[in-house]
C-alpha cells in the first residue's frame, strides 16, 4: 500500500537520523574523560547515544526507503527529525544537570534552532563536556540536521534535494554546483573552514582553547549559547588586555554567519564585486549601517550630546549588539534591557528580530531578502495606481523576475509569522505577570531564533511550562520556517 511504503521511508530516514546522533553523542564524552568529570556525566551521553543508536539500527532494520521521496514526505521527516533531536539531546541536561525535562527540552531545542534563548543560570559552574553539548548542538543545527545528515552518510541519490529543501529556506535559490550533495559538502567546507579560523583567531588573542571552540561554534551557527552568564561581555568584566579586538572578531564571523553561504563561495572563488551587487547584502548592510546611526544619534540625544571620551566603546558597543541581533546570534556585551539604549533602540531591535540576516546563512528571522520582494512589491502597487493598466510591472530580484506565486508564497509565510508572535505573545501574557512589551519580546525572539528578550534569564526559567513549550513550538516553527512544523498536524499529509 502507498501509506505503508510512505511510512516506511519515513521510519527509515528517521532511524538514519538517529543512528547519526548516537555516533555525534560520544564526541561529548571525550571532554568526560579529558576533564575527569565522573560517572555521572559519563552516563549521561553514553545513555542517550545508546538509546539514539537502539532505535536508529531497530528502524532501519526493519523499513526502507520504498519511495522516492516528495516535499510532503520531506517536510514530515524534517519537522519529526528535529522533534526527536530535540528529545534525545535534552537527555544529557536531565542526567548531568538535573534539570527538568520541559526545561531540558527546551534547552535542546533552543540549541539545535540555534536561537539562543536559555533557562539555564550558573553556566560558569557547569561540567565543560555538558556546556560543550549545548554549543555543539548549535553548531549542527546552524548548517541543519538533514544537511548534516546528508554529509556523513553520503545519501546522493535522488530525492536528497527533497530533504535539503524541507529543511532551509523557503524560497528559490541557486546552488554552487548542480548536484546536491556537491553542495552540500561545500557548504560544510566553507562552515567548517570559517569556525577554525575563528578559533585560530581567538586562542592568537589570549583566548583560551576551551572558550575560543565554544564561542567559534555558537558564532557561526549565529546561536549566541556563551559559557559565560555575562556572554562577550565576561571578556570586559575581567579585564581581559584584549576584550576589544575579541569583541571585533565575533563582530565580523556573526556577520559571516548572517550572509548567504552562496556568497561566501562566490568570494571565495574570486566575486568580490558579489558583496556590493547582490541585493539582498544591499538592503543587509544599509540595516546594518542605518540601524546603527539611529541608535548612536539616540544615545548622544539621550547624554545630552557627543562623548568623545567614550566614542569607540559606544560605537562599539552598538555596532556589536545590532549585529548580534540582525544576525540573530544574539551575543551581549551590554543588555538590551540596559539603560545604556534609548527606546528607539529597543523599536529597532525587535524590528531586526523579525527581519533576521540572509537567506541561505545560519540566521533566523523572516529574512532580508523576503523584506526586499516585499518593498518591491509594495513599490509595484503603487505604481499601478498611476501608469496605464496594460503596463507589465514584474518584481525583479537581481535581474531575475520573481513569480507571483513565489511572491504570494512569501506573503503567506510572512502572514504566518505574525500570527505566530501574536498568538505567543498573548499566551505569555495570559499566563505570566510580564507587560505586553515583554510578553511580546518573548516570542519574537522565539520565532526569530534570536535570543535576546526584554525581560531576565530568571524570569525565563520560571515562566509557566504553557509559556516554554508555546516558545518550543515557536522555536521550531521559526527555524524551519513554519511548514514542517505545522505539516505534522495536517491530515492530509499523513494520508
Amino acid at each position: 500500500m502507498v501509506i505503508n511504503q510512505k511510512f516506511s521511508t519515513i521510519f527509515y530516514l528517521l532511524g538514519s537520523l538517529l543512528i547519526s546522533l548516537g555516533i555525534v553523542l560520544f564526541i561529548p564524552i571525550i571532554l568526560v574523560l579529558l576533564y575527569q568529570e565522573g560517572l555521572l556525566l559519563y552516563k549521561s551521553f553514553l545513555i542517550p547515544a545508546l538509546i539514539s543508536l537502539a532505535i536508529g539500527i531497530l528502524l532501519t532494520w526493519t523499513t526502507e526507503q520504498k519511495q522516492k521521496l516528495t516535499l510532503t514526505t520531506s517536510m514530515v521527516v524534517c519537522g519529526l527529525g528535529w522533534f526527536l533531536f530535540s528529545i534525545i539531546g535534552s537527555i544529557p541536561f536531565q542526567i548531568g544537570l538535573g534539570k527538568s525535562f520541559i526545561d531540558a527540552f527546551f534547552e535542546a531545542v533552543s540549541g539545535f534552532t540555534t536561537t539562543g534563548i536559555t533557562v539555564f543560570q550558573g553556566l560558569e559552574q557547569m561540567p565543560k563536556s555538558v556546556i560543550f553539548w549545548r554549543s555543539l548542538i548549535q553548531w549542527l543545527g546552524g548548517l541543519g540536521i538533514l544537511t548534516f545528515f546528508l554529509v556523513i552518510t553520503f545519501r546522493s541519490e535522488g530525492g536528497a534535494w527533497q530533504l535539503f529543501t524541507a529543511e532551509s529556506h523557503k524560497i528559490s535559490t541557486s546552488r554552487p554546483v548542480p548536484n546536491v550533495f556537491r553542495t552540500v559538502k561545500i557548504l560544510w567546507g566553507i562552515y567548517i573552514g570559517f569556525t577554525l579560523l575563528e578559533i585560530i583567531l581567538l586562542t592568537i588573542f589570549q583566548v583560551s582553547v576551551y572558550d575560543a571552540l565554544i564561542h567559534s561554534l555558537t558564532t557561526l551557527s549565529t546561536g549566541g549559547f556563551s559559557n559565560y552568564d555575562s556572554s562577550i561581555g565576561h571578556f570586559q568584566q575581567i579585564g581581559h588586555p584584549f576584550y576589544k579586538v575579541i569583541e571585533y572578531i565575533i563582530i565580523f564571523f556573526m556577520l559571516l554567519g548572517g550572509i548567504n553561504f552562496l556568497v561566501h563561495f562566490k568570494v571565495l572563488t574570486g566575486n568580490i564585486k558579489e558583496l556590493v551587487n547582490n541585493l539582498e547584502l544591499r538592503y543587509f548592510w544599509g540595516l546594518i549601517l542605518g540601524v546603527t546611526l539611529l541608535i548612536f544619534v539616540g544615545v548622544v540625544v539621550k547624554n545630552g550630546g557627543l562623548d568623545l571620551v567614550n566614542l569607540e566603546s559606544d560605537f562599539r558597543t552598538i555596532l556589536f549588539q545590532v549585529v548580534s541581533i540582525i544576525t540573530t546570534t544574539g551575543y551581549g556585551t551590554e543588555s538590551i534591557m540596559a539603560s545604556f539604549f534609548p527606546a528607539i533602540a529597543k523599536q529597532l531591535f525587535l524590528m531586526l528580530m523579525l527581519i533576521g540576516g540572509c537567506v541561505g546563512s545560519t540566521a533566523g528571522g523572516i529574512k532580508v531578502i523576503r523584506i526586499a520582494i516585499l518593498n518591491k512589491l509594495f513599490t509595484r502597487e503603487i505604481k499601478k495606481i498611476y501608469l496605464p493598466k496594460r503596463a507589465v510591472l514584474p518584481v525583479k530580484l537581481d535581474k531575475r523576475i520573481i513569480e507571483d506565486e513565489e511572491v504570494l508564497k512569501i506573503a503567506a509565510l510572512f502572514f504566518g509569522w505574525l500570527v505566530l508572535i501574536l498568538i505567543g505573545g498573548m499566551i505569555t501574557a495570559l499566563f505570566s505577570d510580564l507587560s505586553a512589551l515583554q510578553a511580546f519580546s518573548g516570542m519574537f525572539s522565539a520565532v526569530g531564533n534570536i535570543g535576546p528578550f526584554y525581560f531576565s534569564v530568571e524570569k525565563m526559567a520560571s515562566l509557566s511550562p504553557v509559556i516554554k513549550l508555546t516558545y518550543i513550538i515557536g522555536m521550531l516553527a521559526g527555524r524551519l520556517e513554519i511548514l514542517p512544523v505545522f505539516i505534522l498536524f495536517t491530515k492530509q499529509a499523513w494520508k
